[in-house]
């Protein structure tokens, strides 16, 4: 008796030569660089190849078909990780410029970056073997294999508190605050200075965890022991901007980038839209980019199907993960979309606020993408 007689002794009935023929449908193609000329074929053709290329691919996919829904779904995009650190600032700024996001939800380190590079700071090459206490002594921080100037950093920490100082006492949601510390920079490269441009709100509801925090600390520390009436960064009310964002929309669609507090969040905003009396349904399109493991438990890693059992992405959405880190994943998205043209024809969303009220929330008549 021979290998396969010994191995498979009772050859496949019919029934079970139908089903194998059902599995092994479609063939994994290869990548093939002979037909592939730029940054959107070589994802493209993700799309039918194995293990994480092809769920960048399938991520690619769900974020074209975010931009051209005719149901014009509001995008809010998480970002959490060392980005600006990354090289992602342009890419991010590119994102909102050409229309490909409605709202932004930060983490503080990535707006703080922003910020200390629009007033002259810098990231510099490092390496992850440096001496570090040598560093130290030099007043030079590590981001991984990146350096930023600590000098700067206290500074600019400084300006924020400063900053600060010049407005009136009250309660100011973190989208509020950032809308306003924007107007003090000029950067056409900035993502703060083009959100505000373009009308996007930017909410940043652990902005006490950064440097934005540290200067709004000095702020608080130098109102009180002068006797001056502090601001206050109102986290609840940033929980009611962003839930009026969400009942106001046709439908949302949520890029996550990393995970951390943003992810959450902007999950968290669909459950809150009960409070409102409404049903969203939940994200309509969910996409995320980490390299966080969905078995720890944790919620970086956790899948968009888990967020399905609590409401939170729809029951019938497009979603997928991809465990690539964002400094490489991100501008592959970013960049097939905009070498596509996936951009191009969506309307841009107006924001129109009253304090922390949404007064009227409408898209453009005319397409916002350039």
């Amino acid at each position: 008796m021979g290998y396969k007689e010994s191995y498979m002794p009772e050859p496949l009935d019919e029934g079970k030569k139908k089903k194998k023929k059902e599995i092994l449908h479609t063939r994994i193609a290869p990548v093939d660089f002979e037909n592939i000329n730029d940054v959107a074929d070589l994802v493209e053709s993700f799309q039918s190849a194995s293990i994480q290329a092809r769920n960048l691919g399938q991520c690619a996919k769900i974020f074209g078909n975010m931009l051209q829904d005719e149901e014009k779904p509001t995008i809010i995009l998480g970002l959490a990780g060392p980005l600006i650190a990354a090289g992602l600032r342009k890419v991010i700024r590119d994102m909102v410029h050409y229309n490909m996001v409605d709202v932004i939800v930060s983490t503080g380190a990535i707006l703080y970056q922003d910020y200390y590079n629009a007033l002259g700071g810098g990231h510099y090459y490092g390496s992850p073997n440096a001496n570090d206490t040598q560093l130290r002594e030099l007043f030079i921080n590590r981001i991984y294999d990146t350096y930023v100037d600590d000098e700067l950093f206290v500074e600019d920490d400084t300006l924020v508190g400063r900053f600060a100082d010049t407005l009136e006492p009250g309660n100011y949601s973190s989208r509020d605050f950032i809308s306003r510390l924007s107007e003090t920079i000029d950067d056409e490269d900035s993502i703060l200075v083009t959100a505000r441009k373009n009308n996007i709100p930017v909410f940043c509801p652990a902005i006490n965890d950064s440097s934005l925090g540290i200067g709004l600390t000095e702020h608080y520390y130098s109102a009180r022991k002068e006797g001056r009436t502090p601001i206050t960064i109102d986290s609840i009310r940033d929980n009611y901007e962003l839930t009026q964002v969400v009942v106001n929309s046709t439908r949302t669609a949520a890029f996550y980038v990393a995970g951390g507090v943003p992810k959450n969040y902007v999950n968290d905003s669909v459950v809150m839209s009960y409070i409102f009396g409404k049903d969203t349904g939940g994200h309509k399109y969910a996409l995320q980019v980490t390299t966080d493991s969905p078995h720890w438990g944790g919620l970086s890693g956790s899948t968009l199907a888990e967020a399905q059992s609590w409401g939170k992405i729809n029951k019938e959405a497009t979603h997928s993960m991809a465990f690539v880190e964002p400094s490489v994943s991100l501008p592959m998205i970013y960049g097939y979309a905009f070498q596509k043209g996936l951009y191009k024809g969506r309307p841009r969303m107006d924001f129109e606020w009253e304090g922390d009220t949404l007064k009227k929330m409408a898209r453009r008549a005319t397409p916002g993408g350039n």
